[in-house]
């Protein structure tokens, strides 16, 4: 893998979570697991450290504020993993956000949506994103970094 610049080593990757990320681990286990959102950033910090990486993890159910994230990171990170819950499926707003972007951006997803309601099926913020990992559970933040290092 490419070794990053020494700027971009010196901003963290930003890591966003949406609407309904704070409830992992209470909210429908049989699809997201046991893993709380509080395990998914110990374990992105872990793996950022060993990837010679920083990260700024961050959780809102507001559209908005995850759009002023989105706008933040322009200047202030190297690179965006996002997991946008249910936003993914909706919002133009962050999808414009993401557009803006000239770092790399991974889109998140810890289940298979190709597996559940078809209102999953089509992501509005796909088209924006560097890249997408899907249904691979929490490992999917572990291998976003590793993702964002590789093109940073």
């Amino acid at each position: 893998m490419a070794k990053p610049s020494s700027k971009a080593a010196a901003k963290p990757i930003f890591v966003l979570n949406g609407p309904n990320l704070n409830l992992l681990g209470q909210r429908e286990p049989e699809i997201y697991g046991s893993t709380t959102l509080a395990d998914i950033e110990k374990l992105v910090k872990a793996r950022a450290k060993t990837l010679g990486l920083t990260v700024d993890c961050r959780q809102s159910n507001h559209e908005g504020e995850l759009v002023d994230w989105i706008q933040e990171a322009r200047g202030s990170a190297a690179g965006l993993i996002l997991n946008a819950g249910a936003y993914s499926h909706t919002s133009i707003a962050i999808h414009d956000a993401l557009a803006t972007l000239d770092i790399p951006v991974v889109e998140v997803h810890i289940s298979n949506v190709y597996k559940r309601e078809s209102f999953r099926h089509h992501s509005t913020i796909s088209s924006v994103a560097t890249g997408v990992i899907c249904g691979l559970g929490t490992i999917g933040y572990e291998l976003a970094l590793e993702a964002v290092k590789s093109k940073i």
